[in-house]
């Protein structure tokens, strides 16, 4: 005979064996309570919000319009008659010495072709290049004593957007989104839109992170008309079925992570970001909802402006949204196709103005009836200007003894003019303004100390301007 089965419930606990037996599962409770705030203690914080400026801010955002290879200061914005005078001739001791790439030693004086006039209250003169951005001479601040320390292209764009001639070092752009984050959390804080001609001298390197952490890289954008690529979620995969992979690589990726592991960082931040693109953003690529006196203002949707324009518009809209730093580059690929006039001064300048004139002024116009120029920054300018010798006849060659940049909104005071090169435009000599001025002046308006923006870096404390930089106050 079997014994009879035994009752497998029951009827009742006395209060003390409900506690006994009750233990292990309320400690489970705490335990998995525990285990979730230490996953969500292990988890970094985003390295891109935003961030308090060390001061008051005057500007939310810079777009840089990058005029790559080298712009001539002496057919835009700086007039000089006695060049034309002394056209034909060698250059008059008196005004010193200058190297160069090509130039030769006979070389002779170039005069300009080109007719300047005064525009606006201000009386600013700009040459008939520029039609367009002249109306807006009394929002401009004209630099035109702007100098750099190298001739060659690679080693004068590596200072321009980082303070130093090699590469390694981080951008602009890089150190205001380590300094200041993003105000916007599903686009990257800093974007370069290249010039679809190709690339240049010194590569993407210049507008590089270098030695800080790799999620304040730039994001490139593609040219064209689909400037990021996969922006829609694939056909039959839902926004919330992507969002559990996401958080399933996530958690993943945070079993594996160090705090000092900084790529780790940045892929768990590029996957947020795209997620968020994709979910959030792809609207800002549709420029149908833009009307057409918009399109037609930027002159997209007709040559030679079409580019560029959208590039602007696109511009426009990326800091509308937050973005913090916007790079729109003006020149790519082989010499001639920048504003690198060697062989035809005429010829290059009077194309590539063309293409950037109307773009440039309908970005000013567009901030403006917005009401976002006040706290957008727009910087113009190259890595240096052009020789008033003339190279090959009829081209000008690279020149980093005196140029001309200009800024605009953010806080700059309009209508004025700083600095002066000699009459012919070989020196900066009068308050003289290196790349370092500018970069601590862009950190100013933006709230920044250039002094407290450091980053340590093999045993010392590296900043964007280095010692040298100082703030333009005559524009501030």
């Amino acid at each position: 005979m079997f014994p009879e089965p035994r009752a497998h419930v029951r009827p009742t606990w006395t209060r003390r064996e409900f506690v006994r037996d009750a233990l292990c599962g309320f400690g489970g409770l705490a335990f998995s309570e525990l285990a979730s705030r230490a996953a969500a203690a292990s988890a970094p914080a985003n390295p891109l919000a935003p961030k308090a400026p060390h001061l008051s801010a005057k500007a939310r955002s810079v777009i840089f319009l990058f005029m790559a290879g080298g712009p001539s200061h002496l057919e835009t914005f700086d007039p000089k008659p006695l060049l034309n005078t002394l056209h034909g001739q060698p250059r008059p001791k008196a005004f010193g010495e200058a190297k160069y790439q090509f130039i030769k030693g006979s070389a002779k004086l170039l005069g300009t072709r080109r007719e300047f006039r005064r525009h606006g209250q201000c009386g600013m003169e700009v040459s008939d290049l520029f039609p367009h951005v002249a109306h807006w001479t009394d929002r401009l601040a004209l630099l035109r004593s702007c100098h750099g320390d190298m001739v060659v292209h690679s080693a004068a764009q590596y200072e321009l957007f980082s303070g130093r001639i090699v590469p390694g070092y981080p951008s602009m752009g890089s150190w205001l989104a380590y300094g200041l984050g993003s105000e916007s959390d599903s686009l990257p804080a800093y974007v370069v839109m290249p010039d679809p001609k190709g690339a240049l001298e010194a590569g993407q390197p210049m507008y590089g992170h270098g030695f800080l952490p790799a999620v304040y890289q730039p994001t490139m954008f593609r040219p064209g008309a689909k400037p990021v690529l996969n922006l829609s979620l694939p056909e039959g995969v839902t926004a919330a079925q992507r969002k559990r992979t996401l958080d399933f690589i996530r958690q993943a990726n945070l079993r594996r992570m160090t705090p000092e592991d900084e790529d780790f960082h940045a892929r768990l931040n590029a996957y947020d970001l795209a997620f968020k693109m994709q979910t959030e953003s792809p609207s800002l690529f549709d420029f149908g909802c833009e009307s057409q006196e918009t399109l037609d203002l930027y002159g997209v949707g007709r040559e030679p402006t079409h580019d560029y324009g959208r590039r602007c518009l696109l511009a426009r809209k990326l800091v509308e949204k937050g973005v913090r730093f916007v790079c729109v580059v003006a020149g790519g690929g082989p010499g001639n196709m920048q504003w690198d006039a060697h062989q035809d001064i005429e010829e290059n300048h009077l194309r590539k103005a063309a293409e950037t004139d109307r773009p440039v002024a309908a970005l000013l116009a567009d901030l403006e009836r917005r009401g976002l120029l006040e706290s957008t920054l727009v910087v113009w300018g190259g890595e240096f200007g052009r020789s008033p010798e003339a190279e090959s006849g009829k081209g000008r060659d690279h020149h980093n003894l005196g140029f001309s940049m200009w800024m605009a909104g953010g806080g700059i005071r309009g209508g004025e003019i700083v600095g002066a090169t000699d009459e012919i435009g070989l020196h900066a000599v009068r308050d003289r303004v290196h790349f370092r001025d500018i970069h601590a002046t862009i950190l100013h308006q933006l709230g920044v100390d250039s002094d407290r923006l450091t980053y340590p870096h093999l045993g010392r404390d590296e900043r964007l301007t280095f010692v040298e930089g100082r703030v333009i106050r005559q524009i501030v």
